[in-house]
């Protein structure tokens, strides 16, 4: 292994970002691209008429249809995507990187959470969507993005981008997280939460904050170390 090598393994790039981080920063730029439309479409009124009656629509459709299993399974997800979840969770994944010294890692890690953290906030309450009229958990702000797809998105897609090296049991967990991201999406619709339109940006801008940008990261890092 050469020097090149040893500081890319010290670093951490051998985790990131895929297996090839030029495709990832197109999925990032999609995925910006579908949130970013989202988030016009809402902001301009007949749009978003269209859109709500839509989603009032689909969420009568869907919403009575409940059963045990599944209705725990939500409670659990909603538990998960929660900040008495998501913030230890986060203080832990950063002092083991910290320790470990996997700069780019931890910068990885980091700048998904500093991109997503701020706009959830601010976009709910520039939006100030109400919630919908029923559902089986108490929430106090807006509905449009949802918080809990941003934040499953960030951490799922995030964990695997800077804990799990190449190879096929990677590819595995990209799948699961993957599955997670959607479950989680889901699940606030499931308990009345959310819209459908909250859960697709909510989604689109976790995963756009995640992959975008540890990819912007390691393209940093790559080039640094080119020089």
């Amino acid at each position: 292994m050469d020097e090149h090598d040893r500081r890319e393994q010290h670093h951490g790039i051998d985790h990131l970002i895929l297996d090839d981080h030029v495709w990832a920063e197109r999925v990032a730029v999609a995925a910006w691209v579908i949130a970013g439309c989202l988030f016009v479409a809402m902001a301009i009124d007949p749009v978003r008429d269209a859109i709500e009656s839509f989603d009032r629509w689909f969420f009568d459709l869907v919403y009575p249809i409940k059963w045990g299993p599944l209705t725990a399974l939500s409670y659990v997800l909603a538990f998960l995507g929660s900040a008495l979840f998501v913030w230890p969770l986060r203080v832990v994944v950063t002092a083991v990187l910290l320790v470990k010294r996997r700069w780019l890692a931890l910068s990885a890690w980091l700048v998904p959470i500093l991109l997503s953290e701020p706009l959830i906030g601010s976009l709910k309450a520039a939006y100030g969507r109400p919630r919908p009229p029923e559902g089986l958990v108490t929430e106090i702000t807006g509905s449009f993005p949802s918080g809990h797809a941003v934040a499953g998105a960030v951490v799922a897609l995030s964990l695997v981008i800077v804990l799990v090296p190449r190879g096929p049991a990677r590819r595995n967990l990209e799948m699961g997280a993957a599955v997670f991201v959607v479950l989680m999406a889901g699940s606030r619709i499931y308990l009345g939460a959310h819209f459908l339109t909250d859960v697709l940006a909510g989604v689109a801008l976790g995963a756009a904050c995640a992959i975008g940008g540890a990819a912007l990261v390691q393209r940093w890092f790559s080039s640094r170390n080119a020089t």
